[in-house]
């Protein structure tokens, strides 16, 4: 939409109309967002709080990766698991996917368990690519997983 969408939503929540360049905008390009989480996707997203013996983000044209980790960082057990969100845009939801699907696998991050191997199996499954997912979808899938 080419505006600060969290300013539009403080915007909005004091009780002001959304701005005038945002009513007459038109959607433009996608983008997916994907919460890099220490845990552990496959023992019931248990926290994996430890050392960061190696970081490597991605990057590149599309990929923006926000965090405040680093390589010898300890992930303490007593917070918010989330170390980082990985944010791609693309002109078209199949470009967005792909740089999400590359960026997942060029990600690496050693010394905890991280929900990445997890969004990596979302990103690729046929439901995601088509868009014919809903909010119960993800349980719906761990229990077909478990099967």
């Amino acid at each position: 939409m080419g505006c600060e969408l969290i300013k539009e939503q403080i915007r909005v929540a004091a009780g002001e109309p959304l701005s005038r360049h945002v009513l007459k905008a038109n959607p433009r390009g996608h983008s997916i967002e994907c919460r890099i989480n220490a845990e552990d996707p496959f023992n019931n997203f248990t926290p994996s709080p430890g050392t960061i013996a190696l970081w490597y983000a991605p990057g590149g044209k599309g990929v923006r990766v926000d965090t405040h980790v680093y390589s010898g960082y300890t992930v303490p057990p007593h917070y918010d698991s989330m170390i980082a969100k990985l944010i791609v845009t693309g002109a078209t939801r199949e470009i967005a996917i792909s740089r999400m699907k590359r960026a997942l696998g060029e990600f690496m991050i050693r010394g905890i368990k991280t929900t990445i191997p997890f969004q990596q199996e979302i990103i690729a499954h046929p439901d995601f690519a088509a868009g014919t997912y809903d909010i119960g979808w993800v349980a719906r899938y761990l229990e077909e997983r478990k099967a």
